[in-house]
């Protein structure tokens, strides 16, 4: 009986996940149902309208008043992003030139920015990032998700476009897909101005560097309990202890794509606070290009495969001496390869009170 009990609640289990795979993959479809590869269709009874944004808490490059009126007969596209995002910051040149090449002829692009981590709710933390990205289009801030669960969204960075009509026609995630997304941009200005009588001139695709990820990347790795849960890559035998303040000891050998904490620690929900006068992180990693999202001021030292960092590998919030001073809350860049390679990288943190969020790589 017992060997039944075992082989039933193991076939529960399969049947479970496969549940909630085929649900996920549903809901997919069901939201790429809401916009059409064919992006000529003249039928749209299949398409829904954007909704509107809620629970929006601040406002930068317009105003409450003015939102809902510049959008109106537009085409919108709404970009979902946080600043802290390395994926989302990726893309902010683009956003930034197609704000420039045809907001005059009809184009509203929204930044609709939506939090991961507490700091990045600040509106003046929001605002210092916009002006850092050269961004001139209206940003508004979605610190509840209310907005983002009025779309249905799930992901970082993720576009949205809308056409004149409000009808949704084209959506992407993550990075990338620039001139497909322009061409789309291009397709429904042109409807708009043909259904006003209007004619514009065709333009020549913006031509920007895009970004080449590794083939093979470390995934990202979370410090804060609440957002490792299922994906726990904390090396460290002590473990997570939530709310808990801990004493963690580095190991003799290490995992790659695993990070290992050196002194005392407060565990908190999005990240992890040194406690004690000093401490230490160390990662084996894969990748071309490692950032962290970090916050408090605080003097990080930096060692790389064993040694002092070199400047051929420095990313640009590294010094000429090897430091990376942390003075507001955002993210820092490390590494910077030509080629993506097996390599360890160890940060020495000097300072009490340092704030450490995430590693994220390219």
């Amino acid at each position: 009986m017992k060997k039944e009990y075992k082989y039933a609640s193991i076939f529960f289990a399969i049947i479970a996940v496969g549940i909630m795979s085929i649900s996920y993959f549903y809901d997919e479809v069901d939201l790429k149902r809401n916009t059409t590869n064919d992006i000529t269709t003249l039928d749209k009874t299949f398409l829904r309208t954007a909704p509107g944004m809620k629970g929006i808490s601040g406002y930068i490059n317009t105003s409450v008043e003015e939102i809902d009126q510049n959008i109106e007969g537009k085409v919108v596209l709404y970009d979902f992003w946080t600043y802290s995002c390395i994926n989302c910051i990726r893309t902010l040149p683009h956003l930034t030139a197609w704000d420039e090449k045809y907001s005059e002829e009809g184009l509203v692009i929204v930044g609709i920015h939506t939090p991961e981590f507490e700091f990045e709710k600040e509106y003046d933390n929001v605002v210092f990032a916009t002006k850092k990205f050269g961004i001139k289009y209206p940003v508004v801030q979605d610190n509840d998700k209310e907005t983002w669960n009025e779309f249905q969204n799930r992901y970082w960075p993720r576009k949205y476009i809308a056409d004149h009509e409000g009808y949704i026609r084209f959506d992407h995630i993550g990075e990338g897909a620039y001139a497909e997304t322009e061409k789309v941009i291009q397709l429904l200005l042109e409807e708009r101005s043909n259904a006003y009588g209007k004619t514009i001139e065709k333009k020549e695709l913006v031509n920007l560097d895009e970004f080449s990820h590794a083939t093979f990347r470390t995934p990202e790795l979370y410090f804060g309990f609440n957002f490792a849960e299922g994906r726990n890559q904390l090396g460290n035998e002590e473990g997570f202890s939530k709310n808990k303040i801990v004493d963690y000891r580095l190991p003799e050998t290490f995992r790659e794509h695993y990070f290992y904490m050196d002194g005392t620690w407060k565990n908190n929900n999005d990240g992890m606070e040194l406690i004690s006068d000093s401490g230490k992180i160390v990662l084996n990693f894969n990748a071309k290009q490692v950032n962290i999202v970090a916050s408090e001021n605080a003097m990080l030292e930096i060692e790389y495969d064993g040694g002092k960092i070199s400047n051929e590998v420095k990313g640009l919030d590294v010094s000429e001496d090897g430091t990376v001073n942390v003075s507001e809350p955002r993210l820092y860049n490390l590494i910077e390869l030509e080629q993506e390679g097996p390599h360890e990288i160890i940060i020495h943190v000097k300072t009490p009170g340092f704030e450490i969020f995430t590693f994220t790589f390219g």
